[in-house]
């Protein structure tokens, strides 16, 4: 045991300086689109400003350098821990990012939670049904909940839920003008947390139908059921944790798409999110803002990937770090 846990270590600490260079590469790419896309001045110009005054504030941000010399400046800044400040507002962008992080992991997080506890049980009933009607019900409605774009359900939940019914509010994570607490945010998180978790449910039914449709084939399984100790014990203490193993991986693939989807579902509902600040940062080019995100977000799609791995050797013994 003691010597499986510095093996853990070690390769922790190999995957980390692997990705490295990674997080270099993917900071270089997004530099270059964003410079591409045309410079944050140009949303300055106007009648009322001079082009003496734009060519000051180019000088003073550093934008009448070359792009690799922004760059590299901008690197240099972020190993010494600042991310810079926004064009826009002159915040720090990391009380930005710092303010705004916190609701989109929570949306995130309960979506995940949310769309694992529909998944699991309705793929492993789809799998033991297999080829009923039943079965290709579930299927079709996996089908139906990965593939409808999520502003276009968004539309309907408000329509349905807001405008129809008046249940539950459309924006924000607060009541404006209300005391807030813990039942508010809940009200407020619904609506989107339901239409993030239905994709993830609609993805993941499938997965786990196939991965437990294999399982059940195993001989092993077989032995257990012949054994006398039931189906459902066979299932989910014999058959479940072999049948999640592909789930992990899975699972760890959709973080990235994740964060994509809350981009559109926080734009929607205006969860003050990263998802927001983000779309806000892109419209107005604030270059500090969209790398700080761009960054963090690149740090946390390659720690989920090497979070996938570790959780994929636990739940599989037999696999050997190397």
């Amino acid at each position: 045991m003691e010597g499986r846990k510095i093996k853990i270590i070690k390769y922790i600490i190999k995957r980390i300086f692997t990705a490295l260079p990674v997080l270099l590469g993917i900071t270089i790419i997004d530099f270059i689109i964003m410079s591409l896309a045309g410079s944050p001045l140009e949303m300055m110009a106007g009648p009322r400003v001079t082009a003496g005054a734009v060519e000051v504030k180019a000088v003073k941000l550093g934008l009448d350098q070359p792009v690799y010399q922004q760059y590299l400046n901008w690197l240099s800044q972020l190993l010494k821990g600042n991310l810079g400040y926004s064009i826009k507002n002159y915040q720090p962008v990391s009380e930005i990012i710092g303010s705004h992080i916190g609701p989109t992991f929570l949306l995130m997080g309960t979506s995940i939670i949310i769309g694992l506890i529909i998944a699991v049980p309705f793929g492993i009933y789809s799998a033991v049904h297999r080829y009923t009607k039943r079965d290709y019900a579930l299927v079709s409605l996996s089908f139906l909940g990965s593939s409808i774009p999520s502003f276009f359900l968004s539309l309907i939940f408000i329509y349905v839920f807001t405008v129809r019914l008046g249940w539950l509010p459309s924006s924000g994570m607060t009541t404006v003008g209300g005391e807030g607490g813990v039942l508010d945010i809940i009200k407020h998180m619904i609506m989107p947390s339901m239409i993030l978790a239905i994709s993830i449910a609609g993805s993941n039914i499938r997965y786990i139908r196939s991965s437990v449709l294999e399982i059940l084939q195993q001989d092993y399984l077989r032995t257990a059921k012949s054994k006398g100790i039931g189906r459902f014990l066979t299932i989910n203490k014999h058959g479940l944790r072999n049948a999640l193993i592909p789930i992990v991986t899975v699972l760890g693939m959709q973080i990235p798409m994740l964060f994509g989807g809350a981009v559109i579902i926080e734009q929607v509902f205006s969860w003050p999110g990263l998802g927001l600040i983000t779309m806000n940062a892109i419209t107005g080019r604030d270059y500090p803002v969209i790398m700080g995100v761009c960054l963090l977000t690149a740090v946390v799609v390659l720690a989920a990937n090497l979070l996938t791995d570790i959780v994929y050797a636990l739940v599989d013994p037999t696999i050997k770090y190397q």
